[in-house]
């Protein structure tokens, strides 16, 4: 495995760059779906390999930019994880959103300790998940 570039930018992408995210998904998102996720953020971090290479994590933010956040979405491929890509993903988030008042996510209870190691704190929320349009197509 190569070495890991961090950056905040979506382009250049292709979407071979993005095949095969989302693989533990019911429905992946198609690569192009993913290259419009990543279009539509109002914050994103990658982590590629190299300079060029395929998008092996990423994170994005939804925010007002003056008081709250939303963070929809982290994911590092599974031959990458723990390797501290995640974690340096969501450290590079927080500083761009450190001036934000509220910084909120969902997630499984399995994965709540490690959103806890970076000062999240398990709350009470709702949701609605259209588990048919899950593709984004």
């Amino acid at each position: 495995m190569g070495t890991i570039v961090y950056s905040d930018s979506p382009n250049p992408l292709t979407p071979d760059d993005v095949d095969g995210l989302f693989a533990h998904w019911g429905t992946a998102p198609t690569p192009d779906a993913i290259l419009r996720i990543f279009q539509g953020s109002q914050l994103l971090m990658l982590a590629r390999e190299g300079e060029s290479g395929p998008v092996i994590g990423y994170i994005t933010a939804i925010t007002d930019g003056a008081s709250a956040a939303y963070i929809p979405h982290l994911e590092v491929r599974a031959e990458w994880q723990g390797q501290g890509i995640g974690s340096e993903l969501v450290r590079l988030l927080l500083e761009r959103l450190r001036h934000i008042y509220a910084i909120d996510l969902m997630c499984d209870p399995e994965v709540q300790p490690f959103y806890e190691r970076h000062g999240f704190r398990p709350w009470t929320g709702m949701l609605i998940r259209n588990y048919d349009r899950q593709a984004c197509d």
